[in-house]
């Protein structure tokens, strides 16, 4: 760790970043199961959100890298026939979704939950401790009549205030799930998880990968935390998938050690960096999508003004009175560069997607970011299966916009 670090240029950061996300190359034509199933090994997961404004948040990625595509593949990857499965949920960052392959990864954290050391969530934690023989009952009952959503429980209880409102049912299930005995079988209706026993919802050939220990499954989600940011810091490549400080420091020196990480200081940022050996590191960048608040790109908020000097905050849960750019807010990438925000909502009931609002960045010309933008936005309206398109008069770019009708 001692090494010489090599310098990289801010600008050439930023493209390196993009390129590992997916980003520097264009979208395919037509996309098939490959293309979805190519775009989430390259990521890593989807976080998987409830907000349900314009569409789940575990679609939008693949939206902003492969365009139109039928979300019906990532359906089936994710929650199809055992044959067809290729994904399966976790915590890994946040609720997600990861490639099957990732699940053996993973398992000493469930370990670990299931052992009630201390490094689990902590609200499970403390209703395990206090209900050990009810969530027993709970197993045993999905182990008896097959897959089950709470609401399903005969004895699931009703659900409270706090916390979501879970039930003692929800709970239960959710530390099984947590503990690795269980995990999602499909998901219905209003995206309520059906849970079954692992056992029966994982193909056999996951089941049957040897468990690796601890520090190797740690390395390998470090590693795989490098490829999709392509260069980051310490708290850039634990937090994609969670990781705890002290497991993270000790493996990255050892990563180092193996040439598997390269020490590497960028330019403007004001801690130590790491770079993936085989990180792209092309020249430009001809990139254009909308961005979910919870795309992997932007997810961690500080990484996020440190390469695109872009401060972004979701307003999901700031009053309408001092919400700055909306409620549901998507920044705009054109080239390198995040150069907009908008405000929008899939208005279903009227087949149109509203953009109650639109922002540029500070410095950005209205006239070279309103025609990509507005097509932009006509293909999620498109892809969303809405024939309207609501733009806002208002603002440099409704202005613009008003003009180019």
């Amino acid at each position: 760790m001692a090494r010489v670090r090599e310098k990289i240029s801010a600008a050439a950061a930023r493209r390196i970043a993009l390129a590992a996300q997916g980003f520097g190359a264009g979208r395919p034509a037509a996309t098939n199961a490959g293309h979805v199933q190519r775009a989430i090994d390259r990521l890593g997961l989807l976080q998987i959100d409830s907000v349900n404004v314009l569409t789940r948040a575990h679609y939008l990625p693949l939206f902003s890298r492969l365009g139109n595509y039928d979300s019906a593949l990532l359906d089936r990857a994710a929650w199809g026939r055992k044959k067809e499965r290729r994904l399966f949920e976790f915590w890994a960052h946040e609720a997600s979704l990861l490639p099957l392959a990732t699940q053996p990864l993973l398992r000493w954290r469930m370990q670990r939950a299931a052992e009630d050391d201390g490094n689990g969530k902590g609200k499970l934690r403390m209703f395990r401790s206090a209900n050990k023989a009810y969530i027993d009952e709970v197993r045993r009952e999905i182990a008896d009549r097959g897959p089950l959503a709470a609401s399903e429980l005969s004895n699931g209880g009703p659900g409270r205030g706090a916390w979501w409102g879970w039930s003692d049912g929800k709970l239960a299930l959710e530390w099984l799930f947590f503990a690795g005995e269980l995990t999602t079988a499909t998901r219905r209706g209003t995206f309520e998880r059906v849970y079954d026993l692992t056992e029966r919802v994982l193909p056999a050939e996951i089941q049957a990968i040897p468990t690796p220990s601890p520090e190797e499954a740690q390395r390998d989600l470090l590693r795989q935390s490098a490829r999709a940011l392509g260069v980051g810091t310490e708290f850039d490549l634990r937090d994609y998938f969670r990781l705890d400080v002290a497991d993270t420091k000790t493996r990255l020196a050892e990563l180092v050690e193996a040439g598997d990480l390269l020490p590497v200081s960028v330019e403007g940022w004001d801690r130590p960096a790491y770079l993936d050996p085989a990180a792209r590191q092309p020249r430009s960048i001809e990139a254009r999508a909308l961005l979910a608040p919870f795309d992997p790109l932007i997810w961690e908020r500080d990484r996020t003004h440190r390469i695109f000097d872009f401060f972004y905050r979701i307003e999901i849960y700031t009053p309408v009175a001092k919400r700055k750019h909306g409620y549901y807010v998507l920044p705009f990438l054109l080239g390198d560069r995040l150069v907009g925000r908008v405000d929008l909502k899939a208005d279903r009931a009227n087949s149109t997607l509203l953009v109650p609002a639109a922002h540029l960045e500070a410095g950005v010309d209205a006239k070279d970011v309103a025609a990509p933008m507005r097509e932009e936005l006509r293909l999620m309206a498109d892809w969303l299966g809405l024939e309207g398109l609501s733009l806002p008069r208002a603002g440099a770019l409704g202005r613009e916009w008003s003009r180019m009708r």
